[in-house]
């Protein structure tokens, strides 16, 4: 089996590129997911202000590959290839490539002020509320080592054009490497 992991800041076009995948068939787990599942079940609202100190919980309990490992409980080993979205740190992807032999990490890139209209456009629960916010955010997920994650990356693909732009590099990345050997 292969794992695609996709990495990138809040705002990048994670969440397209693992929509890509969905409608190629392709099965794809979210970190987030293990993470609202977390707060729902701790009877959480799933604001980033919460979401933010679950992440933190799991991984002071569990340790800091806690959200990838419950991640990897979640693949079905049947499958040829599937995709991990938002890997948030280098322990995570050390993590993915110690279980498989063959997984490639791509990050999604956005230069940062369309990073930060996309967020301010899509008024996602976790998002925040404004430029603070974000900063916040940002914050958080580079304590967890995501600036590492994103160096770690294999492959990038530069999402500063219309959506339809992304969806077709996601596209036609995936279907390269389901394909190579």
């Amino acid at each position: 089996m292969k794992i695609v992991g996709f990495v990138g800041m809040p705002g990048s076009g994670k969440s397209v590129a693992a929509d890509v995948a969905r409608q190629m068939g392709i099965q794809v787990v979210v970190m987030g997911d293990v993470i609202r599942d977390e707060a729902a079940r701790l009877g959480l609202e799933p604001c980033d202000q919460n979401l933010g100190r679950v992440g933190n919980l799991l991984r002071e309990r569990g340790g800091a590959c806690a959200v990838a490992q419950r991640c990897l409980e979640k693949i079905g080993w049947g499958s040829d290839l599937v995709v991990v979205e938002g890997i948030r740190s280098k322990d995570e992807v050390d993590f993915f490539r110690s279980c498989c032999r063959d997984f490639c990490l791509i990050e999604v890139y956005v230069p940062e002020e369309v990073r930060l209209e996309r967020i301010a456009s899509r008024r996602r629960s976790d998002d925040g509320s404004d430029a603070e916010a974000v900063a916040e955010r940002d914050s958080r997920e580079i304590k967890w080592g995501m600036d590492l994650a994103i160096k770690a990356a294999d492959r990038r693909i530069e999402n500063d054009g219309p959506v339809e732009e992304l969806r077709m590099k996601v596209g036609g990345l995936l279907r390269d490497y389901s394909h190579e050997p």
